[in-house]
Formats: C-alpha cells, structure tokens, sequence
C-alpha cells in the first residue's frame, strides 16, 4: 500500500508522518509527502525531532505534489491529509484518489515563541502522528474494504 501524505508546506507534520511509516511498516506500508505549495525544505526542528526519536530522515526533501501527478510517479492508495483543521480549506485536495482522510493537526512551523516552545509544538506533532499511525499499522489493512478503511482512518483521525 503506498500512502501520500500532503499538507500546504511539506516541511513539518507530512515529513513527520512520511519518516513515521516508513520506519514502522515493516514494508507493508510506504509513505510519501508533498505539499500544494512546498516551503522548499524540512524544517530544522521537524529534523530535530526525527534524530532525537531515532527515526531515520534520509532523503527527506519538502516537494510539490506535482511530483505524484505524473504518469511514472508510484500509484497512491491512500492520501492523508494532515493540515490544521482551522486552515482545511486551504488543504490540498488529490484527484482521483481512491481513498482520502485528513488528520488535521495544527501547524508546528506556525509556533511563535522561544526555542523551547517551538521545539515542543513539533514534538507535539510527532507524537500525535506516532499514535495515529501505529493505530493505522494496527489494522487489517489488506483485508478492510475501502469504506471500512476510510471510516477506521477518520475515526483514528
């Protein structure tokens, strides 16, 4: 199953989410990221969060969803959208996806403050996403129809 999770920035909480599974899934699931308008790098801090967690970022890039528009690009079976539930309008929508949820989580990147309190907004962020995905990893997956996987994806959402 290959899943695409996409927020506007594709710096912070899709990056987050895409190092997530992919260091889970045990190869059942992989993940990508992009964003509708990509802020052109991984936010410092959302790297930060990732070493000191121990999850592997290699190859990490914030990119546009473009790149998954494109014939050769891989096959989505699921997009995830994780922008902030009080700027959803602005979320990307993906045509022709078989199956689209939103996790909505506010922005870390947007966190005013000191270094403390931003480093914590993203840890906030991973930790959240970490409970949602290993309840994803949790399901059947290949056994759910796609409505029981949609409506088992907004409920974990």
């Amino acid at each position: 199953m290959n899943v695409l999770f996409l927020c506007v920035g594709n710096s912070a909480r899709s990056i987050l989410a895409e190092a997530l599974v992919n260091s889970r899934a045990q190869g059942r699931v992989h993940a990508y990221s992009a964003g509708s308008r990509p802020a052109g790098e991984v936010h410092p801090l959302a790297r930060e969060v990732l070493d000191t967690c121990g999850i592997p970022a290699m190859g990490a890039r914030s990119k546009s969803w473009d790149e998954f528009a494109t014939e050769t690009a891989p096959h989505m079976d699921l997009v995830i959208t994780v922008c902030d539930p009080a700027t959803v309008a602005a979320c990307p929508l993906w045509p022709g996806a078989p199956l689209t949820v939103n996790w909505g989580l506010p922005d870390p990147a947007a966190v005013q403050g000191d270094a403390g309190e931003r480093l914590a907004a993203f840890a906030r962020s991973f930790t959240e996403l970490e409970k949602r995905i290993e309840l994803m990893l949790g399901l059947p997956l290949e056994h759910l129809s796609p409505e029981e996987l949609a409506g088992q994806l907004q409920a974990i959402g």
